[in-house]
């Protein structure tokens, strides 16, 4: 017996809806792994007082580990990967991170930038998954925003300007949380059906907000 349309296009919602919330469940599983993991290696690199990785070497492990990344997402050694993306990434920020406490008011910034990474992360995602809105528009913002943030990046390598770096982290939290809406939406309406690739995005994201709200507020209260 031929099975009617409205049941196909009923089955076919259903799938459609389950697949999603599979993405979201194992991406949200995932990224609190991954940030667990990142958060001991940060640890580690504070408490053996780890010297900051050369730009040249950070450049080669950032993308070298991404680019494995990328080529193992669809394989369970995609899940080996990500843990050595983000491991790598926790490790890198150690010493960043170690700079700041060692100034009088380090304790209170690095807890306000985890608190703020933390708010702009939930809030986002949440009003995302709840609005449950289209942010594809968003794809040429990043494009465009993520090119000017370079140009600016190599400028000021020879400028060494405070206020173009302090720009350039306000321009990476807009950036990064632009990318927060477009990779969950992205999840929602079935753009993205790759977990592995989702995580790796939004640690990104959150990377870079954690990183930007150091800066701005190290530069606010003098101990940058």
């Amino acid at each position: 017996m031929q099975q009617s349309p409205i049941f196909n296009t009923a089955g076919s919602a259903e799938a459609s809806a389950l697949s999603t919330n599979k993405v979201l469940r194992n991406t949200y599983m995932l990224l609190s792994m991954t940030l667990l993991f990142s958060a001991i290696t940060a640890t580690a690199a504070i408490f053996t007082n780890a010297q900051p990785i050369g730009f040249i070497g950070l450049i080669i492990g950032f993308y070298g580990l991404l680019f494995a990344t990328h080529k193992l997402a669809n394989s369970s050694w995609g899940i080996l990967a990500v843990f050595a993306l983000t491991g790598f990434m926790g490790y890198t920020i150690g010493p960043i991170i170690n700079v700041f406490l060692q100034t009088s008011a380090g304790s209170q910034i690095v807890v306000q930038a985890l608190a703020g990474t933390g708010l702009i992360f939930f809030s986002l995602s949440g009003y995302a998954l709840v609005s449950r809105k289209d942010f594809s528009f968003l794809n040429s913002f990043v494009f465009a925003g993520i090119a000017i943030i370079l140009i600016s990046i190599v400028a000021n390598i020879f400028l060494k300007i405070p206020a173009i770096s302090l720009a350039i982290s306000a321009a990476f939290m807009l950036i990064s949380s632009a990318i927060i809406l477009q990779q969950t939406s992205s999840i929602i309406h079935g753009g993205e059906r790759n977990y592995i690739l989702a995580t790796v995005t939004l640690f990104v994201s959150l990377y870079n907000i954690f990183l930007s709200l150091l800066n701005i507020l190290g530069f606010l209260s003098g101990d940058d």
